[in-house]
């Protein structure tokens, strides 16, 4: 078998041997049900309660704010749908961005359906929304803004922390999406001026099917099911104990890595970009040039389609995506593409490469070498005539 080169870290991670080290007692030797009093649910249980104080920690959050969660779709969901609806009867509208997760803009779809309304703000060709919009867009009848901390697919980051202060002044709730930017960027909750912040394991080398969803203390927020004093009773359910772990450990990893690992893939991510925007002719990148994530890496190639790109870059070896893994079964060009600008050909052109900390040199290299010679194909069979 080849030796494949990966680089779709933004869409899932693999689970570090640390991690799953931590996990496996969970599995067996200490499978107790954490609501059990017995000895073996106890031991549950104080795992649990390890993990909410560890991340906590690292968010600058208080234990009891930290509600562990399915991953970053339920508690987007959650914290979108709970406090819109805990605070229906002191307003109806919801701002958020064009370029949201699908998470965050199904979610909003839903509850417009049942009569809030939701404001999307437009972004700017980097895929920036302005403050100043916000704020511009808040009414007297404003509950609740969402706005991601970074992009999934083209990477850039948001004025989060600005956005805060003024959600802060005007007395809203203030959500944001940190699903890519956990391991990758400093995430602070007092800082950004957050009531709601959500995340998931298997973006920073956890397991999946376990996130967690922040809560500032005081924060109106329904629960989005019944059955259960789990949670402090706000999400019923077996707590998943492994998964929990997995987390915690997960993202202790993270956060102790996370400058030398930052700093590894920026130097990785610009040695591709600027490999690309050189060697191959009549290309754009996506996103913003210098507020981005460290690891993405998101380009338009005219006169290519970015199915045929994919498949034959898979082929080759090397695993890469066209935008969000949650619509890789869709044939819509992408949304956040189309919020910047591209037009419908363009965006169907686009591939997207995220890297991890056990990408190298060498992988850059071959992939940079690779694509070159994989789009100067695709573009002959076309007869585009790109220029040299």
């Amino acid at each position: 078998m080849m030796d494949r080169i990966y680089l779709d870290h933004a869409a899932t991670t693999a689970v570090l041997p640390e991690v799953l080290e931590a996990m496996l007692p969970y599995f067996q030797t200490f499978f107790g049900n954490p609501s059990s009093i017995h000895g073996t649910g106890r031991e549950g249980a104080r795992a649990v309660e390890g993990v909410r104080r560890k991340v906590a920690e690292i968010l600058g959050a208080e234990p009891s704010e930290i509600h562990f969660t399915s991953g970053g779709t339920e508690s987007d969901n959650w914290g979108i749908r709970g406090a819109a609806g805990a605070c229906r009867d002191r307003g109806h509208h919801i701002v958020t961005t064009a370029i949201e997760h699908h998470a965050v803009l199904h979610t909003c779809d839903a509850l417009e359906k049942e009569g809030f309304q939701i404001t999307r703000l437009p972004v700017d060709p980097d895929g920036r929304v302005s403050p100043q919009s916000v704020e511009k867009a808040i009414t007297p009848h404003t509950v609740l803004l969402s706005v991601m901390m970074a992009n999934n697919e083209i990477g850039t980051i948001e004025p989060v922390e600005e956005i805060g202060g003024i959600a802060r002044e005007h007395g809203v709730l203030f959500h944001t999406d940190a699903v890519q930017a956990i391991g990758a960027l400093p995430v602070n909750v007092k800082t950004l001026n957050v009531d709601l912040l959500s995340f998931s394991a298997h973006k920073f080398h956890g397991p999946k099917g376990v996130g967690a969803l922040y809560v500032k203390r005081g924060t109106p927020l329904h629960s989005l099911i019944q059955g259960g004093a789990q949670e402090r009773g706000r999400r019923p359910g077996t707590e998943n104990v492994p998964g929990i772990v997995g987390l915690g450990k997960a993202m202790e990893i993270a956060s102790e890595r996370m400058e030398e690992n930052a700093g590894r893939m920026r130097m990785l991510r610009d040695r591709l970009i600027n490999g690309v925007l050189t060697e191959i002719p009549d290309v754009r990148l996506n996103g913003h040039p210098t507020l981005r994530l460290p690891n993405n890496c998101n380009f338009s190639f005219p006169g290519v389609e970015s199915e045929a790109l994919l498949l034959r870059l898979d082929l080759e070896g090397i695993a890469c995506s066209g935008g969000s893994a949650c619509t890789s079964g869709s044939l819509d060009p992408s949304h956040v593409l189309q919020a910047i600008g591209l037009s419908r050909e363009l965006a169907q052109g686009s591939i997207r490469m995220t890297l991890g900390p056990e990408n190298t040199e060498e992988e850059v290299r071959t992939t940079l070498h690779t694509l070159k010679r994989i789009v100067a194909d695709l573009r002959n069979l076309r007869g585009w005539p790109c220029r040299e």
